[in-house]
């Protein structure tokens, strides 16, 4: 991918204070783009403002509709924003009959209804400019089923369904949507899951990455990299007649 694709286009990337959305947000800065990172740790933002060239940050919990109503009109009246990547989400584990309507409510809230909203904020730009590009963090579990976490997988399962149904909408108009679905990936938040579980279980961190990674044909977590760079791929111009897909990134686990 030229260092210039994205000259010129702004996007906006939530969760984007570690892991995947920064990853996101760095590649697409390396290519020209102007990103703007979207999280809730004000220092965490700040370092990354300082790491990716050509980006900006604004704090806002893009599970507060009040937040992504203000934060989203005070960016779009700096610029249009061309590219959305709803990265932000977040998982909880308990078996089904533990899983409680709040945290059901949590997990449709952070990684549901904020792609919901933070696509209505920029879809008027980019219907009235004819050019839009919307990329979905859903996960592997948005394609199937997994125990001990129904509210998370049904969660994700429903954001790829907005994808495909978003994607029908404006197929004519210049916007792609789509969605990119990992496995387990080598982040902070995956290491410190381990980490607990560990401690809770009295395996090594090693026995328990083992056990995440077991579905992975390839036998190992899915690198940031990979993430962002289909993500990049996706925002593109090769990729104009791409929409509606959910891309598993997860070693050959969904085929």
């Amino acid at each position: 991918m030229r260092a210039d694709v994205f000259s010129g286009r702004r996007a906006i990337v939530t969760g984007a204070s570690r892991g995947i959305g920064a990853a996101i947000a760095a590649r697409l800065a390396q290519a020209g783009a102007i990103a703007v990172l979207i999280g809730r740790d004000a220092k965490a933002l700040r370092e990354q403002n300082d790491r990716i060239p050509y980006s900006q940050s604004a704090i806002c919990d893009v599970t507060d509709a009040a937040q992504v109503e203000q934060i989203f009109s005070e960016l779009l009246g700096e610029a249009p924003v061309d590219i959305l990547v709803n990265n932000a989400g977040a998982a909880e584990s308990a078996p089904f009959l533990k899983t409680s309507d709040a945290v059901l409510e949590r997990m449709l809230s952070v990684n549901l209804r904020s792609a919901f909203r933070c696509s209505r904020a920029v879809l008027p730009g980019m219907l009235a400019r004819g050019y839009g590009r919307i990329v979905n963090v859903s996960s592997i579990a948005g394609l199937r089923g997994y125990p001990y976490v129904t509210a998370y997988v049904a969660a994700k399962h429903a954001l790829v369904g907005f994808t495909r149904a978003l994607a029908m909408e404006v197929v004519q108009k210049g916007i792609t949507v789509n969605a990119v679905c990992p496995g387990y990936t080598d982040t902070d938040l995956v290491r410190g899951a381990a980490s607990a579980i560990s401690a809770k279980t009295g395996r090594s961190e090693q026995e328990v990455v083992q056990e995440m990674i077991r579905s992975n044909p390839q036998g190992r977590l899915i690198r940031l990299e990979e993430i962002a760079e289909t993500v990049a791929w996706l925002c593109g111009p090769e990729t104009d007649s791409i929409t509606g897909q959910a891309i598993p990134i997860a070693g050959g686990e969904i085929m």
